[in-house]
């Protein structure tokens, strides 16, 4: 029987995966997100961590030409953040503000009115499954890096498992 490390303070744990510029990387990342959640028992946070964090490095892939690194780690019990750095400084909504209290309706609402949409609605899935989010600029070549990095938390329990999204 496996043992695993209890989430403490004492015990931080992290995990980044730096992702070439290619469109596979979003199936890697998703693979390797899943693995991470079943090793440290948080199951639960398996779909709406993939389906966002897939949504997110897709979006790095689409919008950039160069590599892409996501970080996944827990930040206090029972809550995930996953973010990912890309190199385009430009910080798309809703990550540019602090969610709105009543930004996850009107989310859903916007959902519905456009079930017919094919693209363009990653960040509104981000705006309903995540429990908060953020995103900064790098500056040039802070540590080597510049671009942006956008980051989005999961709590127990998350308001993706009353919503459903056709694939």
């Amino acid at each position: 029987m496996p043992t695993l490390a209890p989430e403490t303070p004492e015990n931080p744990w992290s995990y980044s995966l730096r992702l070439p510029h290619d469109p596979r990387a979003s199936a890697i990342a998703r693979t390797t997100l899943r693995a991470v959640l079943a090793r440290h028992g948080l199951g639960e946070f398996t779909d709406p961590a993939t389906l966002v964090a897939s949504e997110m490095v897709t979006n790095a892939y689409r919008h950039t030409t160069g590599p892409a690194e996501m970080r996944i780690r827990a930040v206090e019990e029972g809550r995930l953040r996953i973010s990912v750095w890309d190199t385009n400084p430009d910080i798309p909504p809703p990550f540019d503000k602090p969610p709105a209290l009543f930004d996850r309706s009107s989310a859903l609402a916007e959902a519905a009115a456009n079930t017919e949409a094919t693209y363009g609605r990653g960040l509104l899935i981000v705006r309903i499954c995540a429990d908060n989010w953020g995103g900064y600029a790098l500056a040039d070549e802070l540590f080597g890096r510049s671009g942006k990095l956008l980051w989005f938390e999961l709590a127990r329990q998350h308001p993706c498992d009353a919503f459903e999204i056709a694939a």
